[in-house]
This record gives structure tokens, sequence and C-alpha cells, in this order.
């Protein structure tokens, strides 16, 4: 790799985790948020319709939120929408604007295999599908996902629903994207946020709102990124820097860390958080890790609970899970 492809490699991949950064203090401010990371612009009304023979094949299953979505969006500009039927019959949405036609066309490719990966990792009780819209602006980004005030420039996507009790199955759930995510991400990038989100909205329905960070992102980040073979200095080059220099992670990330005011360590907590999940997929299996996800996303956990959750998920203690975890670090960093 040349040098400017390892400074570009390290600059994405910083981007993304502040982006992400920035999403947890909107999720933390709104119960009904989910995870963010891109921004927004305004326009007015026009629905492009599937081509009538896609139309005529497709089943009938629309989701509930669509009438309603397309009209806050309407009030922006004229609307593109793809339809995706899974192998099953469910239907997947994308809608947004025509200047963003490549995005739509992009994220309308990728939406099958996202749920499909989603799903062997997660399991089958969620709803398979999705609903993705891109905003033209800021205005339509807070609307879409029920911000209020301002919505930070570096924000890129968000996952959001419907208020509900835990439990019980989450309504209203979508991902948005701001208008430049395929600008600003790429291709790679659009693809790893939208199963990054994808993951929030199938383990809604089994998250607590106030449950430990380094699960809630480092979760999705696995989930978004575990078919990636690209070596530590690139998938988490602030971790691989610090531990090269005998830095390694003394516990897990407190939530605090990942705010945005944090700065690099907030990035450097969701390189952490990302790792600590990929090192227990690795080691204990997928599922064990799932398991350990639906233990700790029950509410805020003291260390007990914490301690208690490893031991009959993974069967080691907290002290025990960092340290193997430092060793998993330091067993993949590159000379």
């Amino acid at each position: 790799m040349t040098a400017w492809r390892r400074i570009r490699a390290w600059l994405t991949a910083r981007r993304r985790f502040e982006f992400v950064a920035t999403v947890a203090t909107v999720v933390a401010l709104t119960a009904a948020g989910g995870a963010l990371i891109l921004l927004p612009k305004a326009a007015l009304s026009r629905v492009q319709p599937m081509p009538a023979a896609a139309r005529a094949s497709a089943p009938v299953d629309p989701d509930p939120q669509l009438g309603e979505l397309r009209r806050v969006m309407e009030s922006y500009g004229p609307v593109v929408t793809q339809q995706v039927s899974g192998d099953d019959g469910r239907l997947s949405t994308v809608l947004g604007h025509p200047r963003q036609r490549g995005d739509v066309d992009t994220l309308a490719r990728e939406i099958g295999p996202a749920v499909e990966e989603v799903t062997e990792l997660w399991g089958h009780d969620w709803a398979q599908r999705a609903v993705v819209t891109i905003a033209s602006g800021p205005a339509e980004f807070a609307a879409l996902t029920h911000t209020t005030g301002m919505v930070s420039s570096e924000v890129a996507a968000a996952s959001v629903a419907d208020p509900f009790r835990p439990g019980s199955r989450p309504t209203g759930q979508r991902i948005v994207f701001g208008p430049d995510a395929g600008r600003r991400l790429g291709a790679d990038g659009l693809r790893e946020t939208l199963r990054h989100e994808l993951t929030h909205v199938a383990a809604r329905a089994q998250t607590v709102d106030g449950s430990p960070q380094w699960v809630l992102e480092g979760f999705a980040e696995y989930s978004a990124r575990r078919d990636d073979r690209d070596p530590l200095d690139r998938q988490a080059p602030l971790l691989t820097a610090r531990a090269r220099s005998g830095d390694l992670p003394a516990d897990l990330p407190a939530d605090r860390a990942f705010t945005p005011t944090a700065g690099n360590d907030a990035a450097l907590a969701y390189e952490q958080a990302w790792s600590a999940n990929a090192f227990a997929a690795d080691r204990f299996g997928a599922a064990k890790l799932v398991e350990l996800y639906r233990r700790l996303a029950a509410g805020p956990q003291d260390g007990q609970a914490v301690d208690d959750a490893l031991r009959a998920c993974l069967g080691v203690d907290h002290a025990e899970f960092v340290t193997r975890w430092r060793d998993w670090i330091r067993s993949r960093i590159t000379a």
C-alpha cells in the first residue's frame, strides 16, 4: 500500500468514528434515537414510482410509515423510490431525492445483503427489512430523525424508531442518511454504515437506553465489518498506534469516552469497543457475543453486573476478559 493510501485509509477510519461519536450524543439525548453519522439542504414534490414491471412482480407489503415519510420528504423536494424484495417477500425501501439517485441506487443494491448479514448474526427475531431515507438538508434530516435543535455537520446517518416499551416490537424504524453521505463515505463507507445502523434496528427491541456504549456501538461496528479482513492498523489506527507504544487499554471504554467532546478519545473509544466485540467473537464465537449483547443491553450495568454477564456468557470474569482482550490486540499488531 502506498503512503498516500495509508494516510487516506487512516483519515477515512478516523472520520467514520468521529461521525459515529457525534451520534452517541444524540442517542443519549433522544429516547427515540438510534445511532448517528452526516449532514443536510431543502426543496418541493413528486414521487418517482418503481417501473411498472417491477411493481407488478413486487409483493404488496408496504411499511405503514412509508406514506407519512413520503409526505415529509415531498415538502423538501421531488422524491425517488426504490423497493427491494427479499427472497421471503419482505420489502425494503430506499427513498431520496433526484440529485441523490446514485446513492439511492447504491443503497438499494446493498440493502438485501445487509439484511441477510445482520440476520445471520443477530437471528430472525426482527422485521428483516429496512426503510432507508436520504435527506436533502439539515431541516429534513431533523424532521426524519425527530431531532430538535441543530444537527451537527459531522452527522452522516442515524437510525430511529417511534417510542415503544422495551420488549415490544418497535415501529417507525428507519435509517436516515445525510445528503452528502455517498461523497463523504464512499461506496464501502455507505455499506458499512448501512450495516451498522441496520444492526441497531435489528437489536432495538432488545436494547434499553442507558446500556453500556462499548456493547451497543462496539457490537454494531463488529456487525458492520465482520467480513473485513484488513489488518488491525487499518481497522483501528488509533488503537494500533497506542498499542505499538505500549499503551494498551486498561479497561473497557466508559460511556463518557464516546461523547464528541472527548475529541480523539471518542474515536479511540469506538475503536476499542469494536475490538472488544471482535475479540469476543473471535475467541468465544459470534453466538456467544450475541448472547452477551442481549444480556448487557438490558439497561445500565454496574461493575458486578458486567462481571456476572461475562462469566455467564463467556466463562471469564471482567479482569480475565480485559487481559485476554489486551493480548488479542497485541497479537494483531503488524510490524
